[in-house]
């Protein structure tokens, strides 16, 4: 997923920057801090699926938050 001279695209998702990788994963960090989540790499390799992971975190944060 490299671009010419070097640019990447970051692509903004629910509260997130996912960021592509050379190696085809990617980076997942929160835009804004203090945030529930911290950073971390998917090597799910399609958008789709990194935006389905963040969607079961969210899911479930508001599921734990919810049960307190």
């Amino acid at each position: 997923m490299a671009y010419p001279h070097g640019h990447e695209a970051a692509i903004r998702y629910r509260g997130f920057l996912l960021l592509p990788q050379i190696n085809d994963t990617w980076l997942v960090r929160p835009e804004r801090s203090p945030m529930s989540f911290l950073g971390f790499r998917s090597s799910d390799n399609s958008l789709e699926q990194v935006k389905k992971r963040i969607d079961f975190l969210l899911y479930e944060e508001s599921a734990n938050r919810n049960a307190a």
